[in-house]
């Protein structure tokens, strides 16, 4: 199925992806159109333009990508399925991610990833091919992001990256560890474990906007995880 968004309001092009019974749905001139495939299970989803706020939100299967940037709230409290986009996004990526996987291309805004958590089975996943801004990981409980910085640009990461972390995973491709990590988080060289777990996504990432993993994995990683004395940790259920 293929929409014309153009100027077409958010609630009616959301009817029509909803009410479709194809799989496959391509969406065009897409203008900013907020809560694209919110909630939304088993669809594979092209946008050409730009989505609006919270695209994605409560994914559960499927696959959205786009022909660009996307604003903020993308893969709010996703569930499952992949979103790939090809350029960068707004504030709160991933914003408290239970599951699912979102790759993006180039840079991430303020708050990307915070609250992540992990259960059981699911284990979200959100690599960025560039840098973050600040407060990347905020509350993390569980998951894994990964920020890889292809252009080089200082710095990797805003300030505040990993407060009040108490678990999961944040995983950066640089030289040295940045300066500002707070104190409360480990921060120490990735390990060949390290490296094997983080090289199917990596692949993955690569294999969606062309590049070549192995010169990609060449490049030194730091790892940073909740410190295991942070009093916050005891507050979680173990899964």
């Amino acid at each position: 199925m293929k929409i014309t968004a153009g100027l077409m309001h958010f609630k009616k092009l959301n009817e029509q992806i909803r009410e479709s019974e194809d799989t496959d749905i391509t969406i065009e001139q897409c203008m900013g159109q907020r809560y694209i495939a919110s909630g939304l299970s088993g669809k594979n989803i092209w946008i050409d333009g730009i989505p609006g706020n919270a695209l994605g939100a409560y994914f559960a299967d499927g696959t959205i990508r786009t022909s660009g940037n996307a604003q903020e709230a993308t893969g709010d409290t996703m569930n499952g399925g992949t979103i790939i986009i090809n350029g960068s996004c707004g504030d709160g990526t991933g914003y408290g991610m239970r599951g699912g996987s979102i790759f993006v291309r180039d840079n991430v805004g303020y708050r990307a990833g915070i609250h992540m958590k992990a259960y059981r089975e699911k284990k979200p996943l959100l690599v960025i091919g560039g840098k973050a801004g600040s407060f990347l990981g905020e509350y993390q409980a569980g998951g894994l992001i990964i920020v890889l910085n292809l252009k080089a640009e200082e710095p990797i990461v805003g300030n505040f990256c990993a407060t009040g972390m108490h678990g999961g995973k944040i995983v950066l491709r640089c030289a040295q560890p940045p300066a500002s990590i707070s104190e409360k988080v480990d921060v120490r060289k990735a390990n060949q474990m390290d490296l094997d777990e983080i090289s199917e996504p990596v692949n993955l990432f690569c294999s969606y906007f062309g590049y070549d993993l192995n010169k990609v994995m060449e490049h030194p990683f730091y790892v940073l995880e909740a410190d295991t004395k942070n009093p916050y940790r005891q507050l979680y259920t173990h899964n």
